[in-house]
């Protein structure tokens, strides 16, 4: 095995491994889902990161298209990170991480796990660490449906070739916006 072959594979998390790391659950994924959803319409090789306050309400969130064929974590964790310290400032300088990162992403194939999938995994572990965020959700969003992986929970709307949903009754935790966070968001699409 070739000696760069054998760091992506370590550069990446199997379920298992994902599952011991005690991620914290989201309170409601469905409104979290439907809120990225609805915001940032992914298409397949559609990734999103999102940062939620300790009320999962969003502060900040970026979707960008996977540009590389290679399956490699330290890839992902460069692209992430990249997109967390165009959105959001780091925290660094706290005790201990008060928000949470979480990561959409939209992919064909169906639900199971793939080594692309443990790649964002660990990519996702590694930028939250270096940008002074809690570990989040990963979810897939596949033609089948929204999945979160080590928590077994998941639903078949919305999919990555659903409309999204308009948001009725109130704004979901997702999609609420205000304050300081809403200003990091107008001043990143001003770039």
């Amino acid at each position: 095995m070739p000696v760069d072959s054998a760091h992506r594979l370590a550069r990446m998390l199997a379920p298992e491994e994902w599952a011991a790391a005690g991620i914290p659950l989201l309170r409601n994924p469905r409104d979290v889902v439907r809120g990225l959803h609805f915001r940032h319409r992914p298409g397949p090789a559609t990734a999103v990161v999102a940062v939620l306050d300790a009320d999962e309400r969003l502060c900040a969130s970026a979707s960008f298209t996977r540009r590389t064929a290679a399956t490699d974590g330290w890839v992902f964790r460069n692209a992430l990170l990249s997109q967390l310290r165009r959105i959001i400032p780091h925290d660094l300088r706290r005790r201990a991480p008060v928000r949470t990162a979480v990561l959409l992403y939209c992919r064909e194939g169906d639900a199971r796990w793939t080594p692309e999938d443990g790649a964002w995994m660990w990519g996702l572990r590694d930028a939250c660490t270096l940008h002074g965020l809690r570990c989040g959700a990963y979810i897939t969003l596949t033609r089948g449906g929204w999945q979160v992986f080590g928590e077994g929970r998941g639903g078949r709307r919305p999919s990555a070739g659903s409309r999204p949903d308009p948001l009725t009754g109130g704004d979901p935790p997702a999609n609420r916006t205000g304050g300081a966070a809403s200003e990091v968001l107008r001043r990143a699409a001003a770039r």
